[in-house]
């Protein structure tokens, strides 16, 4: 069994740092930097490697029924930065699944953001902004595994092109208020799978750089 609830609860000690710009990199895959991240296996391992797609690094991921995923704690001032900017697209989709489901909780990409409970880890929450195979764009649902400890948000769907680079920017305060009903001024860590083990299906995906920003 995998999912996010066992990343957010064993994640290490948290970094922190210093917020002094409007632009804060955590994935600096375009330098061909991984500074920072860890890899988290729950079932099989997905392999990440830095490669090069049309003259640019990125941070590429092939999954094979397999579940792992990188993470980077860094505590994220989100009154300083409250934006989430990446880029990603995937090579091919995940049919079939009823991603509601412990069965069906596979995604060719996702990249999600952790608020730690500390010591009460039952009160560690996390968004998940997936690329969805068969739920329709911006569905949002409790995790199949961690229930509303971590509310899953179809920022694709199965209309969005394959192959074709998708930029985002997400609001972190805004998305929390809105999906836990709280006000939060910080986020501890950033993480991103492509995981087949439940379905056990293959999926390829790639992911560019991520920052935070001020705007």
């Amino acid at each position: 069994m995998k999912t996010v609830w066992l990343l957010l609860i064993t994640i290490l000690p948290l970094h922190h740092a210093a917020v002094a710009d409007t632009k804060l990199a955590i994935g600096e895959f375009s330098q061909n930097r991984l500074e920072g991240w860890e890899h988290k296996s729950f079932k099989g391992e997905t392999q990440y490697r830095l490669q090069a797609i049309d003259g640019v690094t990125v941070l590429t991921a092939d999954s094979h029924a397999a579940g792992s995923g990188m993470f980077k704690e860094q505590h994220i001032d989100l009154e300083q930065t409250p934006f989430l900017n990446w880029s990603w697209r995937i090579g091919n989709r995940l049919t079939g699944l009823n991603e509601q489901s412990k069965a069906g909780d596979d995604y060719p990409a996702r990249v999600y953001v952790v608020v730690k409970g500390g010591l009460a880890f039952w009160q560690t929450k996390a968004i998940n902004y997936v690329w969805a195979g068969n739920t329709k764009k911006d569905t949002v649902w409790p995790n199949a595994f961690a229930g509303d400890h971590a509310m899953m948000l179809a920022l694709r769907g199965p209309e969005a092109s394959l192959n074709v680079w998708q930029a985002e920017k997400r609001n972190i305060r805004a998305d929390f208020k809105q999906l836990f009903g709280e006000n939060i001024s910080a986020i501890d860590a950033v993480a991103i799978m492509t995981d087949t083990d439940n379905g056990g299906g293959q999926a390829a995906a790639a992911y560019g750089d991520i920052w935070f920003s001020k705007d």
